[in-house]
Parts: structure tokens; C-alpha cells; sequence
């Protein structure tokens, strides 16, 4: 399938013009993206910052009356005309993509001894199944109606009838996910401008995304700068837009890190990067909350939305429900690294993993074999050694509403400064439970994956362990958004605000958190291997 984004490109070049008189945006062209040359590889205490007592923000100036008006207008205008056309193409061409989960269900099973975790991890791996997502209680797995007799044959008597359907149809909750193939939720419009309604109304694909994001870059030029990691293994451009401030004083700001689409079927988190991007962007000087301000002049910010790009141009266009990238293995008829298993530290080299590139959780064949994960490491050691202070990575997944800390690879290895990671854990989880009401569970990722000790689906490999312990980041979190299992990866788009909300609310107490304490990286040198 392709997406006209073509009316992107007219806007922002018109607001540019509209804008060079009395604003701080111009015009700046998309070819001047930066591009980095990478290298490769050889006890805290919240405090609210003070209430500000200055008067309130005056109102906007003409120039940004206008450019607001003419963003909207041009949106609404593409939305007028093409709409509707566009939705009938997505709705015959989704068809043909979601029709393979024709006759497919997704089987929770309950889970309540480490034999039957066990049995059921063998059994997933002999059967090559969709593992959806694994806790200590229970497990998710999609599997064709047919095949359930014989994985019900591989596991003991205990799980026979341990198990229920999450969802009734698969076929169509996964269309619904696409753009046009479902009314509006009424949320939408109440409370943001109708930009922003437009943009997070739907799952927006890559080619969208992009140009937003030099959309954002021309209208915001301050505090905004797209710039570019390197190539994914197809060639496509692997983007972060950066925000913050320039430093005038001389002295250099801690940076912080942000990720989503590391599995490319969970496009929730890709709508969240991107949300927490434009929220912070839109926000700087012109909202009431001044902690905003705060984080965009004391922090530079990397929000990259689809880490695994390739991957997630594929989930648009050939398979819904792809996880890894798009790389080839020694199968040809089976692609794709878990990017999220790719890297050098206690990475999964054991004969169980290696044979079988068909599982959604192949490894690779050796560390930094998936071209993503070498690009992102590299521009993340190349920027290190220009200078920049990493001192947050949040790597945003979906689904089973869960904050996880280092380490994955192992539940018996304790990274040095557990209270610390808990310690902020807890605090992420209470910002969000007190903006949506909802609960997420906090604990180390070995714990909160109930297949994480058996080979196969182990947690080697991690690109949170990696960052952790072999960059040195001091917090390094891996959030795993909305739902618990009611739709799973395939999260209604009317959840997108109520989830982008409550993880800006995640976002702001991170920073603020860091901030307060300071980044504790004399506690952080001393780390298991």
C-alpha cells in the first residue's frame, strides 16, 4: 500500500514564506537534515519545581495566529478532499493484508507453576508460535484454530482447559487499526486544536510521519532539528528529531533518549514517541505549564519514533502483525531480526536460538548482525564521544501496561543501583496512574517476562541491558503501554491520545526526577558483566 503525503510538502514551504515577518520560524528545507557521520564501535527526593509567579503567557502574535491558521486549514483541506477516497482504497487494500488471520485466534493461558511455563515455552518454540506476551501468570499466544490440538497435545494436563479467546474476531480488529476503517472515537476534537486531532486520530504511516516531523522542524527551528542515525538494512532513513535549546552559557545539558517501533507491530508506541515529541515542541513558551520550558532548555531530547523502520513500512503493507526488521537470515523464506535481542551483551548464542531464524524472537546469529541495532549503537557511541551526557532511555512497547528496569537476561543478577531504577519506576507508574487512573506494574524485565529464563525466548541480548550496561546509562526503562491483553497489539487509535496523555505525564516526571537527584553516574561503574 502507499500513502499521499504529498500535501505536506506545499504546507510547509507556505508557512515558511507566511512566517519570515515577526517569528522565530523560517523556512528551512528538508535537505538540511543533519546527517551524522557515524563512527563504529572499538537516594533521590521529588521536589515540585516552584510555582512561577510571573504573569500569564500573552497571547499569541499575529504571525502565529496566521501560521496555526494556515497549518489547520491546509490539513483540513487535505482532509476534505482526499478523505474520503482514500479511506475506500485503505479499506480494499487493508483487506488483502489482514485476511491471512483469517481462521487465527489469540489464546490466553493461565499460568501458575514454572512447569507450566516451561511446557508452554518448549511448545511455542517446536511450533514456531506468535508468543503476544509473556508474564509470570500468564501468556498470550496467536496460533491458527487448527493448530490448537497440537500444542494442547505438547503441554501438560493442568493447561488443557487453562486457557480462553482475548478477542473475537482477529481479522477485524486488525483492520480497524488502519486509517479510515473506523468511525472517529468522539474523544477527538474536544480538547486539542484540530491539527493535533488530525495527526493522532489515526496510526499514521512512515511516509506521514516523516513529513511531520520536517514539518515540525520548519515551524519550530529554535528547539527543533530532525536529524538522521544512518540507513536501515533496506536503505530508508532512520529519523529522530531532536529538541532543546542551544546552550549559550557553556556548559552542557544532559540528554535523554526516547524510542518506539523497536517491534514494528506495535504501533501504539510510534504514535506515543510522537505525541510526547510534539507535546514538548508545541509547549515550549506557550503553555502555563512552565516545567515544560524547563525540560526543553535543560534537556536535548532524541524522540525516534520507528526505530525499526523496515519493519514497520512492512506492517502496512504486507503483514499487520510483523515483529522483527526486514533483514534476510540463513532461511530465505525467513526474515527479520528481534531487535530487541540484537545486542552485544549476554547475547542468546545457544544452538536452540541460532537454528531457528523463523521465530519472532531470532537473535541474529551474532551481536550487531541487525543492521538497526548496529546504526543506533553507533550513533549513540558517536554522539557520546562528541560530548553529550546520556543519562535516560525510554524504549516505549506495547502491550501489558508494565515498567520494566535491567536487567532481562537475568533474574539472579541485580544491577548496582536497584533502588534507584525502582525507586523512579515506581514514581513513572504513580504520574501515570494519577492522570488515567490506570495501573502499571513495575519490576525487572526477567520478572515481568515469564519466558525469559528458557532458551529460545530468552531476554539475552537486550538493547535496554545493552544501553544500561555497557553505555552506561544510568536509567534505562523499557515501558510497555495500553492494553492488558484485551486487544494487545492491535489497540483501538481511539486509545492513542488517552495514551500519549498519560505517558507525557510519565515523561514530565522522569525529567523532573533527574533534574531534582542529578544522574547518579559515579553509582554506575560498577556493573555486572
Amino acid at each position: 500500500m502507499r500513502y499521499n503525503v504529498n500535501f505536506l510538502a506545499p504546507t510547509a514551504a507556505l508557512v515558511g514564506l507566511v512566517l519570515q515577518c515577526g517569528t522565530d520560524a523560517a523556512i528551512i528545507p528538508d535537505s538540511l537534515g543533519r546527517r551524522v557521520v557515524v563512527e563504529p564501535r572499538s537516594v533521590h527526593t521529588i521536589q515540585e519545581f516552584p510555582i512561577r509567579t510571573d504573569s500569564a503567557p500573552e497571547p499569541p502574535r499575529w504571525s502565529t495566529r496566521i501560521r496555526d491558521s494556515i497549518v489547520s486549514q491546509l490539513f483540513r483541506k487535505a482532509d476534505r478532499q482526499g478523505r474520503r477516497r482514500e479511506s475506500q482504497r485503505y479499506l480494499s487494500e487493508t483487506a488483502k493484508v489482514v485476511s491471512q488471520y483469517a481462521g487465527d485466534v489469540v489464546l490466553r493461558f493461565t499460568l501458575k507453576t514454572p512447569e507450566e511455563i516451561k511446557a508452554l515455552a518448549e511448545a511455542s518454540n517446536i511450533l514456531l508460535l506468535d508468543v503476544w506476551s509473556t508474564t509470570k501468570t500468564h501468556a498470550d499466544i496467536r496460533i491458527a484454530e487448527a493448530d490448537i490440538p497440537p500444542l494442547l497435545d505438547l503441554l501438560p494436563a493442568s493447561l488443557q482447559h487453562s486457557h480462553a479467546r482475548l478477542m473475537h474476531d482477529l481479522s477485524q480488529t486488525a483492520r480497524d487499526t488502519y486509517p479510515g476503517a473506523s468511525p472517529v472515537s468522539s474523544y477527538h476534537g474536544q480538547t486539542l486544536d484540530g491539527v493535533q486531532s488530525l495527526f493522532f486520530e489515526d496510526y499514521q504511516p512512515h511516509g506521514v510521519i516523516q513529513a511531520w516531523m520536517n514539518l515540525l522542524q520548519t515551524l519550530f527551528p529554535t528547539h527543533v532539528e530532525v536529524i538522521n542515525l544512518g540507513k536501515s538494512y533496506e536503505g530508508r532513513e532512520i529519523q529522530a528529531i531532536r529538541v532543546g535549546t542551544q546552550v549559550t552559557d557553556g556548559r552542557r545539558k544532559k540528554t535523554i533518549i526516547v524510542t518506539g517501533a523497536v517491534h514494528a507491530r506495535e504501533w501504539i508506541s510510534v504514535s506515543t514517541v510522537s505525541y510526547l515529541a510534539y507535546s514538548l515542541i508545541t509547549g515550549y513558551k506557550r503553555s502555563d505549564d512552565h516545567l515544560l520550558d524547563t525540560l526543553v532548555d535543560e534537556f536535548d531530547w532524541y524522540f525516534i519514533p520507528t526505530l525499526n523502520v523496515d519493519g514497520y513500512v512492512y506492517t502496512w503493507e504486507g503483514d499487520r502483525l510483523w515483529r522483527k526488521n526486514r533483514q534476510p537470515t540463513t532461511l530465505a523464506f525467513c526474515k527479520g531480526i528481534d531487535l530487541d535481542r540484537a545486542y552485544n551483551f549476554h547475547f542468546d548464542g545457544s544452538s536452540q536460538s541460532q537454528s531457528n531464524p523463523c521465530s519472532d524472537m531470532f537473535p541474529g546469529t551474532s551481536p550487531f548482525e541487525a543492521t538497526e541495532a548496529k546504526v543506533f549503537s553507533d550513533w549513540t557511541y558517536n554522539i557520546t564521544r562528541e560530548g553529550a551526557e546520556i543519562v535516560g532511555l525510554l524504549d516505549f512497547h506495547s502491550y501489558s501496561q508494565q515498567i520494566l528496569y535491567p536487567y532481562s537476561y537475568s533474574c539472579d543478577n541485580m544491577p548496582p543501583d536497584l533502588e534507584n531504577l525502582e525507586e523512579l519506576g515506581i514514581g513513572l507508574a504513580k504520574a501515570i496512574r494519577l492522570i488515567s487512573g490506570e495501573h502499571y506494574e513495575v519490576t525487572s524485565a526477567c520478572e515481568g517476562t515469564g519466558f525469559a529464563k528458557y532458551q529460545g525466548t530468552t531476554g539475552g541480548g537486550s538493547m535496554m541491558d545493552f544501553f544500561y550496561a555497557e553505555d552506561r546509562i544510568p536509567y534505562s526503562y523499557q515501558i510497555k503501554l495500553r492494553d492488558t491483553g484485551s486487544y494487545g497489539f492491535l489497540l483501538p487509535k481511539d486509545h492513542i491520545l488517552p495514551a500519549g496523555k498519560e505517558s507525557m505525564s510519565l515523561l514530565k516526571y522522569f525529567g523532573r526526577f533527574i533534574l531534582d537527584d542529578g544522574s547518579p553516574m559515579q553509582q554506575h561503574g560498577d556493573l555486572k558483566k
